[in-house]
């Protein structure tokens, strides 16, 4: 989902546009746009199948809380019609931290159900066959922490959970698209 589009779907405005441009999600190992790097891909296909290592500056004034999504729409999905495959729902991140390392071996914040609905955690992306498919990480800094999620790590919580519970709550996202 286009970066104003989900701020605008989540506040239910399109502000915080200063906010915004300060606010930056990076990654050591990931190239906004780019290809996933080989030692990041699923088992199958050779990876190690972690989460890759993220790390943000210019958080804004008021952040409580940060929470991040990991998404892709597969075929035959449509955005803003239908939810997305969820690969990574992660919240009550210390307003205080700055990075996730690979494979977040710290179990930094809480995390929601896999692209399944089988486990919770971090879902690799392993793309089928010749198949080229998109995915977008987004960080968002709350002025609260969502109330509605578990503080615990919880297979209930799906893309519609997490997102019904930051509305309201984001003060600025940035994300990082990959290809793989």
């Amino acid at each position: 989902m286009a970066i104003t589009s989900l701020l605008a779907m989540l506040n239910g405005i399109a502000g915080a546009a200063a906010a915004e441009a300060l606010f930056n999600l990076t990654s050591p190992a990931l190239e906004d746009g780019n290809r996933l790097p080989a030692d990041l891909k699923c088992v199958r296909d050779g990876g190690d199948g972690v989460s890759p290592p993220l790390a943000w500056a210019g958080a804004p004034e008021g952040t409580k809380s940060f929470a991040l999504i990991m998404h892709h729409y597969p075929r035959g999905t449509i955005e803003g019609r239908d939810a997305p495959s969820q690969y990574w729902l992660l919240w009550n991140i210390p307003a205080d931290t700055r990075a996730i390392p690979r494979g977040n071996p710290g179990s930094i914040g809480d995390e929601g159900s896999d692209k399944d609905g089988n486990f919770t955690g971090y879902t690799p992306p392993c793309s089928p066959g010749a198949a080229s498919h998109e995915y977008t990480i987004t960080l968002f800094a709350l002025a609260a922490a969502p109330e509605t999620l578990p503080h615990r790590d919880s297979s209930a919580v799906d893309w519609a959970k997490m997102t019904a519970a930051l509305k309201g709550r984001v003060i600025a996202q940035s994300s990082l698209t990959f290809r793989n």
